[in-house]
């Protein structure tokens, strides 16, 4: 459980300013470790020959010490926001546009003044991987600005972890927002414990975010948002309510103008109402020779519900039930038939 402390681990090695002593616009940043920039101040220039050697030699002893630096990974260096990449499983939806535009003013106004947190990318040599800070990083580059960025040497697994428990120590992410990062992680075989770990969950919060993540499908999650002010329950209505109709009739509303001018938490009341509007259109009556509407039935994608009047019909469900075996081996049969 040793993963749990790495966020800690990160916070206690003082690669961030205090939150009291902001970065003043035009202010230069405090020194940082520059490991790419020579220190070789030679007044001259060697021949040719020589010069390539000696260069060769700086840039290894360079990327030596870089390497030592970033196995420590106590070490603030200054990166081209162009040599970062997101992380390979998004913990955010996107921000609002309202939150954006005050992120840039406070980066603006006063620098960054806590590093993002990245690792070596482990398949393209010279670009970076974002842990955390993504958001800070898409303002940065906006703004023209260098990230400063603690680089360490992070496993898919650390790097998830680190990941989950930034975002719940700084930001709260809404139900949905850690729904859907716990079923990509899943996806992508993730132990639940290291899920969890990420989450700061325990296994039955894991297990419910993962149902409702799997009942609905992405598309539509990502349409409505991340529902800021939409909790666990009424998630899980919605889950419970879906099916291959209501996702049909609710992805034809997305592209309306109306839907798109909605907020995220207002979006999400549409697609319920939608979805239960679908559920009562379902339900339809079954009327005998009689007159008698006996019984009501609710056809779904993936359940038939059929239910009895037992004032209109007394004992209509026992017969039924008693003559379930012989009807379902005469199903069976005709199936068999038309096979």
């Amino acid at each position: 459980m040793a993963r749990l402390n790495l966020l800690a681990d990160l916070i206690d090695e003082g690669t961030a300013p205090a939150a009291n002593q902001p970065v003043e616009q035009g202010d230069r940043p405090h020194k940082v470790d520059r490991p790419f920039a020579s220190t070789d101040k030679r007044p001259s220039r060697p021949t040719p020959q020589l010069g390539t050697i000696t260069q060769t030699v700086d840039v290894l002893a360079r990327a030596e010490e870089m390497q030592r630096q970033l196995s420590q990974g106590q070490t603030i260096v200054e990166l081209d926001p162009a040599d970062l990449d997101a992380s390979f499983v998004p913990d955010r939806m996107a921000p609002s546009e309202e939150d954006h535009q005050e992120l840039l003013r406070s980066i603006r106004d006063r620098g960054q003044i806590v590093p993002v947190l990245v690792r070596p990318h482990p398949t393209e040599n010279g670009r970076y991987q974002i842990a955390f800070g993504h958001r800070r990083v898409r303002a940065l580059k906006e703004l023209s600005l260098k990230v400063k960025a603690t680089v360490r040497n992070l496993t898919d697994e650390e790097l998830v972890v680190a990941q989950g428990q930034e975002n719940n120590a700084r930001t709260n992410l809404s139900f949905i927002e850690r729904a859907r990062f716990a079923k990509q992680l899943e996806d992508r075989k993730f132990t639940r414990e290291v899920i969890s770990q990420s989450l700061c969950i325990d296994p039955g919060n894991l297990s419910r975010l993962i149902s409702v993540a799997s009942s609905i499908p992405l598309d539509i999650i990502d349409a409505i948002g991340p529902a800021p002010s939409i909790g666990q329950g009424r998630w899980m209505d919605l889950s419970a309510s879906m099916d291959n109709r209501a996702h049909q009739k609710v992805r034809k509303a997305f592209t309306s103008d109306d839907f798109q001018r909605l907020s995220s938490d207002a979006r999400f009341q549409f697609v319920l109402a939608q979805v239960k509007k679908t559920e009562r259109a379902q339900t339809e009556a079954w009327t005998a020779t009689d007159g008698l509407k006996v019984a009501k039935y609710t056809r779904g994608d993936k359940k038939f519900q059929l239910t009895l009047d037992e004032k209109l019909a007394p004992e209509f469900g026992n017969f039924l039930l008693a003559k379930l075996d012989s009807l379902y081996s005469e199903f069976r049969a005709q199936a068999h038939k038309s096979e």
